[in-house]
């Protein structure tokens, strides 16, 4: 069996440009937290918008809620390779460049923040009205709501989500690196794909499930100290 086609062939770590695969690395973790912050505010702010604006009778406020939840449901549903694609010329003038880390980000943020959008909309709703009621009836505005009923008592499911939306974002960047938005992705597809380098490929996957691991075990901890059901 030939050694660039067999099982062997996944452990040939000599062949590994190492100063590379580290480099790769710190760009895959420098586009995954950078897009995430602002995939955070992005989307609490689109979530709190649809929060807000949900049953409404104000014809402004049912426009305002029509329109985000279209933006919300489209770049959601769009598959992330063809919204790359889609967004070349937005990324080109943004950035001035659709190749390297930062041609990644309008897409990844773009992809990403609708989608966490929604889970902050659900942990919104998900807490229980009486808080918010007795709130009201204490004569708190609706911006003292927000940052002191909305945000504290749904803290843990707005991580949780954050923590789910930091390991898809993980994914976009592979995906993205195949077309040259350079990354661990990047690695895999030149150096390990079309280079015949399967022990490249292995160790780039091998890298993606730790950083995955820990970004679960970081948010799973944070969750756990939020959370006043569980004893800390």
């Amino acid at each position: 069996m030939s050694s660039t086609t067999g099982f062997s062939s996944y452990f040939h770590f000599s062949q590994v440009d190492w100063p590379s695969m580290w480099s790769a690395t710190i760009e895959t973790i420098w586009m995954t937290i950078f897009s995430l912050v602002l995939v955070a505010i992005l989307g609490v702010l689109l979530g709190l918008l649809l929060f807000e604006t949900t049953g409404s009778t104000n014809f402004w406020a049912r426009l305002v809620h029509g329109l985000t939840a279209l933006f919300v449901n489209v770049f959601r549903s769009v598959p992330f390779i063809v919204l790359i694609v889609l967004l070349l010329p937005l990324t080109k003038n943004l950035v001035g460049t659709i190749i390297g880390p930062k041609a990644a980000l309008p897409s990844l943020i773009i992809s990403a923040a609708p989608f966490y959008a929604r889970m902050v909309e659900l942990a919104f709703h998900e807490i229980d009205h009486g808080v918010i009621e007795a709130a009201e009836a204490m004569g708190a505005t609706r911006w003292q709501i927000v940052y002191k009923v909305l945000l504290p008592e749904s803290s843990p499911a707005l991580v949780s989500g954050i923590t789910v939306t930091g390991i898809s974002l993980i994914g976009f960047t592979a995906m993205a690196g195949v077309i040259g938005a350079g990354g661990l992705g990047n690695l895999a597809y030149l150096d390990g794909f079309q280079a015949s380098n399967n022990t490249v490929t292995l160790v780039a996957t091998i890298i993606i499930l730790l950083v995955v691991f820990v970004c679960q075990t970081i948010g799973d901890f944070v969750v756990k100290r939020l959370d006043k059901r569980v004893a800390n």
